[in-house]
């Protein structure tokens, strides 16, 4: 196109051109507005002498240009901003592109292509209130919140609410865990509601403070999840960039002030539904705005305020554009220059920011897709699970690889061999078996142990003393007397009976009599069996050979014991194992025989082993409520109930140690064991599968 004589374009009549503040370079830039879209472009002083004098060919206005000041403009940078504005419709439209535009206007129910329901399914707009008369006169009532003795005041009540807090932040934290319930969750919902809505009419007061129109609010619909909006967008005319500033941070420090505030009442106020109406405001306050809206990496209002203190409006994209010309240099030796020029330092930093975001989206449109992939039924979950990752992950990714592939052949030759010989050891390494490592939780114990409990409520006799012990040695004697009084009652019954059937042996007709006195008799023999068997079950005694361990101090002699107190235990001191629990894919690769490696919690020792059994189904019942997460182990467990059964599908592996752990102790660790080789290309494929399998009912 360069060379050309054409004309380039005839500008909107309805446009409007707003000086604005300066670039960080000194040079003047300007803001154009577009009334019908209400959309604002910035442009700077190349820009600005451009539209001085449009209308002729760009060779002409470049000529021009360097004719009249100090910019040496050539054509190609006319037209590059020729099509900036033809490509957002700011020129107006001539015979051609008038046409299309009357033909897209006919073709009726443009609602029905795909296209239309994507864009408007990842984001939509439903403008509610045109506010600025009512918002003219709220700003006259709150002149007073905007003077500086209304911040300072503000300051210092959320300092010392937070101070306050700081006293009793063990109760603070007791209080959010309580509120995770149903009717809590509900609290935090309606405390979300009130504070996004007082942050969107804090940015509009606040712009309307200082002159800017806003033109709608509203709710707007990200991938389906409804937020108010606020559309300030002519806060561009502001040329003062503190003012600027205050507008997008406006929302921010509104929420921030009302989770102060609220945490100052939560201080001070007894128990009753103001404390817990502002306990719900201080903490959806102080989480989504220091979590969410301060994060620069999405365009909230943290990457606004980023924007506006740097001067650098549209941060993403500029950012974007010099990684991944970095990027391009870096990694195929192309002439890729720069977009725009910027010092060094500011220039790796921008770069580092690009990478920064690239990386956090990543994570929360991932997070988005699992979100929509569980929230809604199985098909359409899984097709908008799809969409997410197609359209903000997969798509962005495969336009630059296309940009490499189209360009590949301004690779130097060097490196071309180099990526391609880089390639080849990548495709080799994902198809060569050998990955072999199993890795998995894992507690050690003895083989043979025997955790002696009370059998039911009773005394403390005696008590072993710590040691070695043979198998049958008494190692507690417990004391109950209510089974002794019933010893001494049954075995007067049992006397009396039988006296009473001697007696009556002899007398004649009295055979109903004698049995039903024997049946009786019988009665009591056998209650004094089972009491027997009770006073048998006090003396606890050694079911093999080993040691006697871990002995309460408190259990001395007449104390009262329950069932769930362990007394001691008893181990063999020669055997112990260790409990791994491996995930569902890798099972298959594990056989018996094979070593092991046991790496005990918080030590620098590896305790070898072999393994001698698979368990061949899922555990269903974690037999170690140490390994758990509500212990401070690795594996998730579900909630409720039977809280010692995993979520994912684990199956036991047991390990036979060559030698005991030190000190003779169970012990959590991580387990490395030697399993069938394979490769990680077979290893994708498998767990792939095993998902799509998974997933595949509905």
């Amino acid at each position: 196109m360069s060379g050309t004589t054409a004309s380039p374009g005839v500008l909107r009549e309805d446009l409007r051109l707003h000086e604005a503040s300066s670039d960080p370079d000194g040079s003047p830039a300007w803001v154009i507005e577009d009334p019908v879209m209400n959309r604002f472009y910035r442009i700077g002083w190349l820009e600005f002498e451009c539209l001085l004098r449009w209308g002729d060919p760009a060779p002409d206005i470049a000529a021009a240009i360097s004719r009249d000041t100090p910019l040496d403009p050539d054509a190609s940078q006319v037209e590059d901003f020729q099509r900036f504005l033809a490509q957002h419709s700011l020129l107006r439209p001539d015979g051609e592109m008038l046409a299309r535009l009357l033909s897209q206007a006919r073709q009726p129910g443009s609602w029905k292509r795909w296209q239309w329901w994507l864009h408007h399914y990842l984001f939509f707009r439903i403008p509610l209130l045109r506010p600025q008369y009512a918002l003219q006169r709220l700003a006259g009532v709150l002149a007073p919140l905007f003077r500086p003795w209304a911040v300072w005041a503000t300051l210092a009540s959320i300092v010392t609410g937070l101070l306050l807090v700081a006293r009793q932040w063990e109760v603070f934290v007791s209080t959010l865990v309580e509120s995770v319930s149903p009717a809590g969750l509900l609290g935090f919902l309606l405390a979300l509601s009130c504070a996004k809505a007082l942050h969107e009419l804090a940015h509009a007061l606040v712009a309307t403070h200082y002159g800017v129109r806003v033109a709608h609010m509203g709710i707007a619909f990200l991938v389906l999840w409804p937020m108010l909006y606020t559309d300030t967008g002519e806060s561009w005319k502001l040329k003062k960039r503190r003012q600027r500033l205050a507008v997008v941070a406006a929302g921010m420090t509104t929420e921030l002030a009302l989770a102060g505030l609220a945490t100052l009442v939560w201080s001070i106020a007894d128990p009753g539904p103001t404390r817990s109406a502002a306990f719900y405001l201080a903490t959806t306050g102080w989480t989504l705005s220091l979590a969410l809206n301060a994060s620069p990496f999405m365009r909230f209002d943290g990457y606004f305020i980023l924007s506006d203190l740097l001067d650098l409006p549209n941060l993403h994209e500029r950012s974007g554009a010099l990684a991944r010309a970095a990027l391009r240099r870096t990694l195929f030796g192309w002439n890729e220059p720069d977009r725009e020029y910027f010092p060094p330092w500011p220039r790796r930093a921008l770069i580092g920011f690009a990478f920064a975001t690239w990386i956090y989206r990543l994570g929360v449109f991932l997070a988005i897709a699992a979100v929509v992939y569980y929230f809604f039924f199985k098909v359409l979950g899984i097709f908008l699970f799809l969409v997410e990752i197609t359209w903000f992950i997969a798509r962005p990714i495969w336009s630059e690889l296309r940009v490499w592939c189209k360009r590949w052949q301004e690779t130097p030759a060097q490196r071309r061999r180099t990526w391609l010989f880089a390639l080849f050891l990548l495709v080799i390494l994902a198809l060569i078996p050998w990955r072999s490592d199993i890795h998995g939780p894992g507690l050690v114990h003895p083989l043979l142990q025997q955790r002696v409990f009370a059998p039911f409520p009773a005394q403390i006799g005696v008590v072993r003393s710590p040691g070695a012990v043979l198998a049958g040695e008494e190692l507690v004697l417990l004391y109950s007397q209510d089974l002794h009084d019933q010893e001494r009652q049954t075995q007067a019954g049992i006397t009396a009976l039988g006296e009473r059937l001697s007696g009556i042996e002899a007398v004649e007709g009295a055979l109903d009599q004698r049995n039903a006195t024997r049946e009786r008799l019988g009665e009591q023999l056998a209650r004094g069996q089972s009491v027997d068997d009770e006073l048998i079950r006090l003396s606890i005694r050694a079911e093999f050979n080993g040691r006697w361990l871990d002995v309460d101090p408190l259990a001395g002699s007449g104390s009262w014991l329950g069932t769930l107190k362990p007394i001691g235990v008893l181990i063999d001191p020669a055997v112990w194992v260790v409990d791994a629990y491996v995930g569902q894919a890798d099972i298959e690769r594990i056989e018996v025989g094979a070593a092991a490696r046991f790496f005990p919690e918080h030590q620098n020792v590896a305790l070898a082993g072999r393994i001698v059994e698979v368990d061949p189904v899922r555990t269903q019942r974690l037999p170690h409520a140490m390994l758990t997460i509500r212990h401070g182990g690795p594996i998730a467990t579900v909630a409720g109930g039977n809280e010692l059964q995993p979520i994912d599908s684990r199956y036991r592996v047991r390990v036979r140690l060559d030698e005991p752990p030190q000190n003779w102790r169970e012990l959590r660790g991580s387990v490395s064991l030697t399993g069938k080789s394979e490769s990680l290309a077979y290893a994708f494929v498998v767990k792939a599968l095993a998902v799509l399998i998974r997933e595949s009912g509905f």
